[in-house]
């Protein structure tokens, strides 16, 4: 079976029982990322491939060190890696090599993986399009032409292409949910605390932006979330969960799903968008799910105020050190700034009052649902060299993001969320959904996750372009 779309698990079995060398699987992921990548861009700053070669051959002389031993990883490069370039799509940070791995990297060194380069991502993450001025655009594998999204881009095309077996991801305002959906494959967005943030500057206030597992399966996303999850002493509200293990199906009869579908028509959709996700959703009430639709429990335009003010809030934070270097940063950037900037404390106050208010509305509807589908976009992929989207559909938008607003409400209160792949459009576009529930209800939906996965196997059916050779 092709490297491509084999599982992780059953790699890394392979690496554990030796029966696969991790020497092997380094040079074969090296020839498919010199194969694949030139085509979409979507791994960068590369380790040296004589030291990946030189840990390979230790790894397959030493006793295991985790459950990742001797899996080539490549990092998002918004996390600080020891010894790799480390840009953050920005030209400010074009030439920094940190001397510290953040806390992520660590884990998954210590888990055995072989970190071999970083994925890329939009300049600070900002935007769901993955393109910047030191690295440039990362393309769909499905259409070249199209954007992959973002931020967590550069993971979702190296997982469809097969260049990953694994890839971390973060999410804000569905960094990981979007490139999941349009490289049809999964994002899962963790309960947040689960899997706790670098523990510097404010540990307290913001709680919007997680770390998170992608990969080809609901059950590859449990091996990696159990590698990146638990608390760390120096992080107030990280929380301390049980393992996910693996995942498999299981039986859905009687499981209580909602479909809120566009919101009651308050998130514009481009045309067939919305139809494909229904399909999706119908998956699940022929696997037994009792599906109903369920009218909007919440002002959109609350939501989307409460979330506005906050997210400027918590970029403006996140950018602050580089106020000197003002010039230096892209136009969204700067506009995150100064908003989050203008904002009085009882502003931001206001905010989470409302983002309190949805979050005692959502937990009513989790007394009658088990989980809550939504689409994971609100548009196809666009254009490649399009900043952004400013229409959907006739709709005018009003800021850079908006067209993605269909993921503040899994964000604004910190909500479990497994994106899974949809299908396609008739002209090969990947979709996407979004299936969230509530705090702690992480390893239920990834068992949920598994269920549709055995039932469509979207990304082991339609894998990215080009394909490879087995591994043997």
């Amino acid at each position: 079976m092709s490297l491509a779309i084999r599982s992780a698990r059953e790699i890394v079995g392979e690496l554990t029982d030796r029966r696969l060398s991790a020497e092997t699987l380094l040079r074969m992921t090296l020839d498919r990322i010199a194969e694949v990548n030139p085509s979409v861009n979507a791994i960068v700053g590369m380790a040296d491939e004589g030291d990946l070669l030189a840990e390979a051959r230790a790894c397959d002389q030493s006793a295991l060190r985790g459950p990742l031993h001797g899996l080539p990883i490549a990092v998002k490069d918004l996390v600080n890696v020891k010894g790799l370039k480390s840009t953050r799509g920005s030209p400010i940070f074009a030439d920094f090599v940190p001397e510290t791995d953040d806390l992520i990297a660590a884990r998954l060194r210590a888990a055995g993986a072989i970190l071999i380069g970083k994925t890329n991502t939009p300049e600070f993450g900002l935007g769901s399009h993955t393109f910047n001025p030191v690295y440039g655009a990362t393309r769909n594998p499905y259409d070249p032409s199209r954007t992959c999204g973002g931020s967590s881009g550069g993971a979702a095309v190296a997982l469809a292409t097969g260049m990953l077996a694994l890839a971390d991801g973060s999410d804000m305002m569905g960094s990981l949910r979007n490139p999941a959906a349009w490289g049809n494959v999964y994002g899962f967005r963790p309960s947040w605390g689960r899997v706790p943030s670098e523990p510097v500057g404010d540990t307290f206030l913001h709680q919007l932006s997680t770390l998170g597992p992608m990969a080809r399966s609901p059950d590859d996303l449990a091996l990696l979330l159990d590698v990146i999850s638990g608390p760390d002493p120096r992080q107030p509200h990280a929380r301390d969960a049980e393992k996910v293990g693996a995942v498999m199906a299981g039986d859905l009869t009687g499981k209580r799903i909602g479909w809120l579908g566009d919101w009651g028509g308050a998130y514009p959709m481009e045309a067939g968008l919305l139809d494909q996700c229904v399909h999706a959703v119908d998956v699940l009430a022929d696997l037994g799910c009792i599906l109903e639709e369920v009218e909007p429990p919440f002002p959109a335009e609350a939501l989307w105020e409460s979330w506005t003010t906050l997210r400027s809030w918590s970029v403006a934070a996140s950018l602050d050190p580089l106020a000197a270097h003002k010039d230096s940063l892209k136009d969204t950037a700067i506009w995150e700034m100064e908003r989050g900037q203008s904002f009085s404390a009882l502003d931001v106050h206001a905010a989470s009052v409302i983002r309190s208010e949805w979050f005692t509305c959502a937990a009513r509807l989790f007394d009658r649902y088990d989980a809550l589908v939504l689409p994971a976009t609100q548009v196809w992929p666009f254009d490649v060299a399009l900043d952004y989207p400013t229409t959907i559909s006739g709709h005018a938008l009003d800021t850079y993001h908006r067209w993605m607003e269909v993921v503040i409400p899994v964000s604004l209160i910190g909500l479990p969320c497994l994106a899974a792949p949809a299908g396609f459009s008739q002209t090969g576009l990947p979709a996407g959904i979004q299936i969230f529930g509530p705090r702690g209800s992480d390893a239920d939906l990834l068992g949920l996750g598994a269920a549709y996965h055995e039932a469509t196997r979207w990304p082991q059916l339609r894998p990215a372009f080009p394909q490879q050779e087995a591994v043997t």
